[in-house]
């Protein structure tokens, strides 16, 4: 799987399960190297990325805002 992954998503209930499984993609990944955390960054409504990132802990998963 290639990172970041950009989810666009139609209701709650599939933003919630999408999200879930893309989090938990990235912590396998996270895992191998043990040096990068997950970043949870939300584009707009319907939009989101998932990445592993330096600039987060390995170990941990931060959210934030970009609209």
């Amino acid at each position: 799987m290639n990172f970041p992954l950009t989810l666009t998503v139609s209701d709650r209930h599939s933003m919630d399960s999408q999200l879930d499984d893309a989090v938990a993609a990235a912590k396998a990944h996270a895992l191998d190297g043990k040096r990068h955390g997950i970043l949870v960054t939300r584009h707009g409504a319907d939009t989101f990325t998932v990445d592993l990132s330096e600039t987060v802990p390995f170990g941990l998963t931060r959210e934030c805002q970009a609209w």
